[in-house]
């Protein structure tokens, strides 16, 4: 490979935090707040993007906040966000789903309005449209990151970082050990959410629910969508063969689409490019393009197929794909799907998560669902990099194994973790330990103290 040099230079040094959080999405959020909550403690949160919220902000609801005997599992926090949406009008109750096990509703634009106002009021430091590049270290201590923005290279220092990217990123540069997707080094596929308005919601709903013989939906009495409220219906498999059969060209083996927060929109969670690497540009770019592309012949099908899409229009297309998986880190602690279907316990959980491991196959168009009996709890250590001091890692990058993450990288647990690793990053700038060093007792009481939920 062809290279060229870089010379070294001075780099100013923009500020100087007690915790630094890197990602505005829904891990990034609830650990900016929580770490912010701890007073004294100064906060800076870093979003490569000009909106907050992540994957809150692309049409997808809100999965896992109940558990599987209908109570909510996902407090503290995540849930307060969820009620000052409610509150105004932008988001819908927790409804129970034998599918999802829960679905929750919000209203995107929304989201991203509650999520500046929450930064002002807890006087977080926000700085967007600024990429961090390059991990600060002293030998295996992290002791800040190098930003890249149109102002040019600039330092960020911090006596604790917690890594909200998504991808690990500032894992990776900072030389944590690393896995990637399946055994085979490939991640579930990525999907260009979209939204469609002038949907017949009515004759939809009664068209399923007096034709199961026609309009096939996985696992889930066709009658249960009847009803005016939340639901994802996944399924229609018979019409993706019929489309098939008449020379569509449908990347997925099933239909999913979901309600919106207006009776005549509908998100469409369809598109899929498989064996894209969402750490690559070239790929990333690569993923945008097809699903744009896929996209357009979905509405041709739901149109054609779907009863009640007839007069629809596309409204609303997602600013990005929504990723899966990428990189995840071998922390302490790795996760695992037999922790999940056994109820695994741990002295060092951070909270529970009741969503099922539910896996959109690396290869091929379809999906698979395993649920857990009950709950399982969250260890803290899967948010402690092996090797590394001064990082913590939430959200979908945490040390899990493939088939674990397809359950816990759902937004519901994962704002749970980032509110786990926010305190916990706060704590250890006050007490000037390491993430590894934290004191679990008083970490799971000062998030006892914010509601979060622990098994009895």
């Amino acid at each position: 490979m062809k290279t060229v040099f870089e010379p070294s230079r001075e780099i100013p040094v923009r500020t100087e935090v007690d915790v630094l959080v890197v990602g505005a999405g829904p891990s990034g959020l609830m650990a900016a707040q929580s770490a912010a909550l701890v007073k004294g403690t100064r906060v800076m949160l870093v979003e490569s993007r000009g909106i907050l919220g992540g994957n809150m902000t692309i049409g997808l609801p809100l999965l896992g906040f109940l558990g599987r005997k209908g109570n909510e599992v996902i407090k503290g926090l995540p849930l307060q966000f969820v009620e000052r949406l409610r509150e105004k009008g932008l988001a819908t109750h927790h409804r129970a789903c034998p599918l999802h096990v829960s679905l929750t509703m919000i209203d995107p634009e929304g989201t991203k309005r509650l999520a500046f106002q929450i930064i002002k009021e807890c006087g977080i430091e926000l700085l967007m449209y600024a990429f961090c590049t390059e991990v600060i270290k002293e030998g295996s201590q992290v002791k800040g990151v190098i930003i890249e923005s149109k102002k040019g290279r600039e330092a960020i220092l911090a006596k604790c970082v917690v890594d909200c990217t998504g991808d690990g990123d500032i894992a990776y540069r900072a030389g944590v050990p690393m896995v990637y997707g399946n055994p085979d080094g490939i991640a579930q596929p990525p999907t260009l959410m979209f939204s469609m308005r002038g949907v017949d919601s009515r004759k939809l709903r009664d068209a399923v629910a007096d034709h199961p013989d026609i309009y096939d939906i996985d696992f889930i009495p066709n009658e249960f969508f009847r009803a005016d409220d939340n639901c994802t219906f996944v399924g229609f498999r018979n019409q993706i063969k019929k489309a098939r059969e008449a020379g569509f060209h449908l990347p997925v083996e099933r239909t999913i689409f979901m309600t919106g927060m207006a009776p005549d929109e509908w998100w469409v969670n369809m598109s899929r490019v498989n064996g894209v690497d969402a750490t690559d540009p070239a790929q990333y770019t690569y993923g945008e393009m097809v699903s744009c592309e896929q996209n357009a012949e979905i509405v041709r099908y739901l149109k054609t197929y779907i009863p009640g899409f007839e007069n629809a229009w596309v409204d609303r297309v997602a600013p990005f794909m929504g990723i899966r998986e990428t990189r995840r880190i071998v922390g302490e602690y790795v996760l695992t799907e037999n922790d999940i279907f056994e109820c695994a316990r741990f002295d060092d959980s951070i909270g529970v998560a009741s969503y099922p491991v539910d896996l959109h196959h690396p290869v091929g168009g379809d999906c698979s669902l395993y649920w857990c009996p009950d709950c399982y709890d969250i260890p803290y250590r899967c948010l402690v990099p092996q090797m590394i001091d001064g990082l913590l890692v939430a959200g979908r990058c945490i040390s899990a194994s493939h088939l674990a993450l397809a359950s816990v990288r759902v937004m519901a647990p994962a704002m749970c973790i980032g509110e786990a690793a926010g305190k916990a990053a706060a704590l250890c700038s006050q007490s000037n330990l390491q993430p590894r060093q934290v004191d679990i007792k008083k970490l799971q009481e000062a998030l006892r103290a914010e509601g979060v939920y622990f098994r009895p």
